[in-house]
C-alpha cells in the first residue's frame, strides 16, 4: 500500500529488477533550502517484514550534509549515527509522537519511559532479541 502511495505521487520512483523491494526515488531538495533545486538519487530497500522492520535509505547522488556520510558503511552506521541518534534526539520532529510529547512535556517521566524499555527489552544475555518493542 505504501508503494502504490509512493508512485502515484509526484516521486519519480524507478523499481530495481520488477521487484516492489527495491527501488529508486528522486528527491527534490525542500524548497527555501540550500538544497533546493537539487535532485537526487535515493535508494530504498524494503525488508520482508515491512512495515514492522524499518527500510533502508541511502544516498546514491553525493550530497554535503552533517546528517549524511559521503563514505557510509555498516560500520559508521553502528559507530556514528546510531550513537548521535541515541544522544541528541529531536523531539521537534519525531517519528514517535508519543515519545516526543512526553520528552517535551515531562522530562523526568520521558527518562524514566527509556530506561524502563531499555531494562525491559535491551538487556543483554537474556532473550532480549525475542523482544520487541515493533
Amino acid at each position: 500500500m505504501d508503494m502504490m502511495k509512493l508512485m502515484m505521487s509526484d516521486y519519480k520512483v524507478e523499481t530495481i529488477n520488477d521487484g516492489m523491494q527495491e527501488f529508486f526515488v528522486e528527491f527534490n531538495g525542500p524548497k527555501d533550502s540550500l538544497y533546493e533545486g537539487g535532485v537526487w538519487k535515493i535508494r530504498v530497500e524494503l525488508p520482508d517484514a515491512y512495515p514492522y522492520k524499518s527500510p533502508s535509505v541511502g544516498f546514491i547522488t553525493k550530497i554535503y550534509h552533517p546528517n549524511v556520510d559521503e563514505l557510509s558503511d555498516l560500520v559508521n552506521v553502528f559507530e556514528t549515527f546510531l550513537p548521535q541518534l541515541l544522544l541528541y534526539p529531536n523531539p521537534s520532529d519525531p517519528l514517535n509522537g508519543e515519545a516526543a510529547a512526553l520528552m517535551m512535556r515531562d522530562r523526568p517521566t520521558y527518562e524514566l519511559r527509556v530506561k524502563e524499555y531499555c531494562d525491559k527489552y535491551a538487556k543483554p544475555g537474556e532473550g532480549s532479541e525475542d523482544k520487541s518493542s515493533d
